[in-house]
C-alpha cells in the first residue's frame, strides 16, 4: 500500500468514529439545495492547475473534467458561473496590496495580468461569465461575490476548486455566513497534500456545507427551471 493510501485509509477509520460522535451530538445535519443555483469555481488558474508552480495542485485529471461537466449542466440551464483567481497589482512597493499574507506564501508570484493568474484555458470562461480577482482566501472576502448572487436571486452555491483547505473552506464557511446553501463537489476540490482534502470535506460536511458527488449534482442542475425563463415570469408577474 502507498503512503497516500495509508493515510487515506487511516483518515477513513478516524472519521467513521468521528461521525459516531457528530451525530449524536446533532452534528452532520443537511443544508440542502436550494431552487436558484450558482457555480463558484475557487482559484482554478494556472498557477494551480498547471504543473510546475509554486501553488501547483494535485487531482487536476479529476477536477478539470468535474468542473467542465458542471459548467456544460449549468450553461445549458443559464445559471450564474464566477471564477476566482487571486492575484496582486504590486507585489514589489512598500504599501502593496498582498498585505501580511506575502509572509506566510508566495503570492509575490500572483502578479495581476500574468499569464500565472488566468484562468485555465481547459475551463475558461463564456462571456457573460464573472471573474472575480480577490486578494484573501476566501471569494467573498472584500469582493463583490455576495452581492452580484443576491442580484440574481441565488440562494445555493456549487463550489469547486482549490485549495481544499484554505481558499475552498474559506469560501464555504462565509456562504454560509451570507446566506447562501453551500455545495462542495467531491470530485472538484484538491490540494497539494495527501490527506488534506479528504479532512476538510469530512469536517465542512459536519458543519458548514454538504459535500456531494459530481452525479448528484449534475442530476440537480438537470432537475432545476432554466433561470431565464424564471427571469421572464418574475418580470411579467403582476404586481
Amino acid at each position: 500500500m502507498s503512503a497516500d493510501a495509508e493515510v487515506l485509509t487511516a483518515l477513513h477509520t478516524i472519521f467513521d468514529a468521528d461521525t459516531g460522535i457528530y451525530r449524536e451530538r446533532g452534528f452532520q445535519r443537511r443544508v440542502g439545495y436550494g431552487t436558484r443555483p450558482a457555480l463558484v469555481h475557487i482559484d482554478l488558474a494556472n498557477a494551480w492547475t498547471r504543473p510546475d508552480h509554486a501553488f501547483s495542485c494535485d487531482g487536476m485529471d479529476t477536477i478539470i473534467p468535474a468542473v467542465q461537466a458542471l459548467n456544460a449542466a449549468g450553461r445549458a440551464k443559464g445559471i450564474p458561473i464566477v471564477y476566482t483567481t487571486t492575484a496582486y497589482d504590486d507585489v514589489e512597493g512598500p504599501n502593496s496590496d498582498m498585505g501580511l499574507w506575502v509572509h506566510k506564501i508566495p503570492v509575490e508570484l500572483l502578479k495581476v495580468g500574468t499569464e500565472a493568474v488566468q484562468i485555465d484555458s481547459r475551463i475558461a470562461p463564456h462571456p457573460g461569465e464573472m471573474v472575480i480577482v480577490k486578494k484573501r482566501a476566501s471569494g467573498f472576502h472584500g469582493t463583490r461575490l455576495s452581492s452580484y448572487l443576491n442580484a440574481h436571486g441565488v440562494d445555493t452555491v456549487i463550489i469547486t476548486g482549490v485549495t481544499m483547505a484554505g481558499c475552498v473552506r474559506h469560501t464555504t464557511e462565509d456562504a454560509i455566513a451570507e446566506g447562501f446553501r453551500p455545495i462542495v463537489v467531491r470530485e472538484a476540490v484538491g490540494d497539494r497534500v495527501p490527506g488534506v482534502v479528504e479532512w476538510n470535506l469530512f469536517d465542512i460536511d459536519a458543519k458548514f456545507g454538504d459535500v456531494e458527488p459530481l452525479k448528484q449534482v449534475l442530476g440537480y442542475l438537470a432537475g432545476i427551471e432554466p433561470f431565464e425563463s424564471r427571469v421572464r415570469a418574475e418580470v411579467a408577474a403582476p404586481g
